[in-house]
């Protein structure tokens, strides 16, 4: 187990000797040993108790802490795992235009080249017209890549290949319950847009994980900004993984009939979509099947896993922040 998903409401999880007790009202408490535990993501009303937080801190596993619907509230470390050298270089680069430009020319990349993949793989049989038009739209994206030397010109790329790809990506659902056309993040409006929403949720913690066990800052990115203060970092270097981990997932999970309209609940208040708490159980199942499935990756001989593919990227973008070694981003193999 690398990831403990804590998402029953009035749960409590207690340490006992070397290993995490959770309990949870008057089911059976479930036992887990603390070795075997990289991450515990705590999902709204959750209660970790003194013990455990020690232990996480001890040994060095991230809990990170969302809202009930999955909305990234924050997380706690040990200091041990902050590397205060790392960090200096990181803001050193971070006023360095040619390295940020360099680093998110290589993220956008690769998120074009992942999405293209995806359309292609999924289109191979159904081969439907708009389809193979945004895998077209999309190439030329790519190509116009080479000529691009800013980073607003970047994001506005970035941007047009995101419009011909969701449309496309929505027209691959073959499940006449489901409908998707365009991406809406806050709140999610449909069903779709709840499940990518969550899915990339997920993938960010795991990124922002690896991140911080790195002894680098999530805070300092490059091609994501903003005004206030949040983890710009993985929100970069989980770019190339939204289309082969996330996107991919959800159109296999409604097309194989996964879940129907029911098993989403709507927010009066704002009108977003949510996975019901017993699909949201089945959706983590699925989630961490698809985080260990094991993918080509040039840094190693063997296949590796999805979640090890996300350190090796994170350790390529260390080496490159340490050693200038150009970034390259984790290209899904045909």
């Amino acid at each position: 187990m690398a990831a403990i998903y804590l998402i029953e409401q009035g749960t409590s999880i207690y340490k006992d000797y070397q290993r995490f007790i959770i309990h949870v009202s008057e089911k059976p408490k479930l036992e887990v040993p603390i070795r075997e535990v990289e991450q515990i993501l705590v999902f709204g009303n959750i209660q970790l108790s003194t013990p455990v937080i020690n232990a996480c801190l001890q040994e060095k596993i991230a809990v990170l802490f969302l809202s009930q619907s999955g909305q990234y509230h924050g997380h706690l470390w040990s200091e041990e795992s902050t590397n205060l050298n790392n960090q200096l270089i990181q803001i050193e680069r971070h006023k360095n235009n040619n390295f940020q430009f360099g680093v998110s020319k290589a993220v956008v990349l690769g998120k074009l080249m992942n999405s293209k993949q995806l359309l292609m793989r999924f289109n191979r049989k159904r081969k439907l017209e708009d389809v193979e038009k945004a895998i077209y739209g999309i190439n030329q994206d790519i190509d116009a890549l080479e000529y691009v030397d800013n980073l607003d010109s970047l994001r506005g790329y970035e941007g047009i290949a995101a419009a011909r790809y969701f449309p496309a990506f929505g027209k691959l659902i073959t499940n006449s319950a489901f409908s998707f056309s365009q991406r809406f993040r806050q709140p999610p409006i449909d069903e779709i847009n709840s499940l990518l929403s969550f899915g990339y949720t997920l993938l960010f913690n795991n990124v922002l994980s690896f991140i911080v066990a790195e002894g680098l800052s999530p805070y300092i990115g490059n091609f994501h900004y903003g005004e206030k203060q949040k983890p710009y970092l993985a929100f970069d270097l989980m770019e190339e993984f939204r289309s082969p981990v996330v996107d991919s997932l959800v159109l296999n999970i409604i097309n194989h009939s996964l879940f129907k309209p029911k098993d989403f609940d709507v927010v009066a208040s704002t009108g977003g979509v949510y996975l019901s708490q017993s699909a949201r159980k089945v959706f983590l199942k699925q989630f961490e099947a698809r985080m260990n499935e094991e993918v080509s990756h040039p840094d190693l001989i063997s296949q590796v896993t999805y979640r090890h593919a996300i350190q090796l990227q994170v350790r390529r973008y260390k080496r490159c922040l340490l050693s200038g070694v150009p970034y390259e981003s984790f290209l899904r193999a045909g």
